[in-house]
């Protein structure tokens, strides 16, 4: 468990400057792509060599300028990634006062450790799932759906919030979002060559310009596709980044939140009931990848950001000792169709004399509506103290007075 745990962390820290050098290869690649295209798009059909060497002096003259651009992106994700994912979301950051429950559980969690306790946050969904975000101390956040507060007691909200720790310890979830950037800005760059390509309507008889009477011909559709080859490898190495971040992250989470929560039980059945209402309608794909469970699965499972619910289930059945209930049911939630049939019955009308939809249903223990109110006796059975009234008896100490 110590090298799981600890190698895993140190690896990561690798991964996020390995990646972050990766960025600025793949935006360098684009540029060239791009300079290319618009060697074609804007001077007209020539040979492929004259072609490449006009796009590597393009590279190599924008450089500058592409490098000031990328960092700026980083910055711009750095200070507002998270804004942007709530917005996405809806997360609301919440208090002590807000959610007493959710908020001593997990700093209860973050004492124990000794772990800086990371913002809280609830977004309103039927949805099971939560997710942590953030790429320092500062920025730390655990966002929880109120689907998974209402259907998950307080050992299984434990083990989430645990399992959802243990991706900041790691740093997993700093590497994601340095992947997630990275996707980010190639998926911008290409879209800019593609424009540029498809609305310059492949007018490849651009004005020559002067001394460039040994530029040929014939180049310009070679070009073109050496241009969208290496658009396609810096796009599919985007994804492949995102995908390549080992799931056995979610193997050591879950085996994290058991380190932290000392109940391996509570992990399994909090992953049974998670299990395939995880899905969080409207969120993005980098956003799921977040998730303790993403049921958005790729194809045959071979681009997969998470493993399947049994095999993590298995690992902790088989290395922390904890028992498999199976795939739990749980009841679908009633608060939507009643509030459609509030909504029609207000539409309509449907409203009796005392102001009450049909739809509504008594609180339990409420009382019955028309019920007969409880008898209450007139005088109290037992009384404390004397009533001044009342004549008063003689004691047993009357007489010796």
């Amino acid at each position: 468990m110590a090298y799981g745990l600890y190698s895993h962390i140190q690896s990561n820290r690798r991964r996020s400057v390995v990646l972050l050098i990766g960025l600025f290869l793949l935006v360098y690649l684009m540029t060239f792509a791009g300079a290319l295209v618009a060697e074609v798009v804007l001077g007209g059909d020539a040979r492929l060599d004259f072609l490449i060497n006009a796009a590597v002096r393009r590279t190599l003259y924008s450089l500058p300028w592409v490098t000031i651009g990328t960092i700026v992106w980083i910055l711009i994700a750095y200070k507002f990634h998270q804004s942007m994912i709530d917005a996405i979301t809806g997360g609301q950051e919440v208090t002590r006062q807000d959610e007493p429950r959710l908020y001593n559980l997990l700093e209860n969690l973050c004492i124990s450790r000794g772990i800086t306790m990371p913002k809280l946050k609830v977004m309103e969904s039927d949805a099971l799932n939560a997710f942590a975000t953030g790429l320092n101390e500062k920025q730390y956040s655990i966002t929880v759906t109120t689907g998974l507060l209402a259907r998950l007691d307080d050992p299984e909200v434990e083990a989430v919030l645990g399992h959802e720790l243990t991706h900041i310890r790691n740093g997993d979830v700093r590497l994601l979002i340095i992947a997630v950037i990275i996707a980010g800005v190639i998926s911008f760059f290409a879209e800019i060559v593609f424009r540029g390509l498809f609305q310059g309507g492949f007018n490849w008889r651009g004005s020559r310009r002067g001394g460039d009477s040994d530029r040929g011909k014939g180049g310009a559709m070679a070009a073109i596709l050496i241009a969208l080859a290496l658009i396609a490898i810096a796009w599919l190495l985007s994804i492949v980044i995102r995908f390549a971040l080992s799931r056995q992250r979610e193997f050591l989470a879950d085996a994290g939140s058991v380190e932290l929560t000392k109940n391996p039980d509570a992990m399994i059945s909090a992953l049974r009931k998670i299990e395939g209402r995880g899905e969080l309608e409207g969120s993005t794909s980098a956003v799921m990848e977040m998730c303790v469970d993403n049921p958005r699965s790729g194809f045959a499972d071979l681009f997969s950001t998470h493993p399947s619910v049994d095999s993590r289930v298995e690992a902790l059945v088989k290395f922390a000792g904890g028992h498999d209930p199976g795939p739990i049911a749980l009841p679908e939630p009633q608060h939507a169709d009643g509030d459609e049939t509030l909504d029609q019955s207000a539409s309509s009308g449907s409203f009796d004399q005392a102001g009450t939809s049909p739809s509504e249903t008594p609180r339990p223990g409420a009382p019955e509506s028309g019920a007969p109110k409880p008898f209450l006796p007139p005088e109290p059975p037992i009384r404390l103290g004397s009533d001044p009234s009342a004549p008063r008896v003689p004691g047993p100490w009357d007489s010796k007075r």
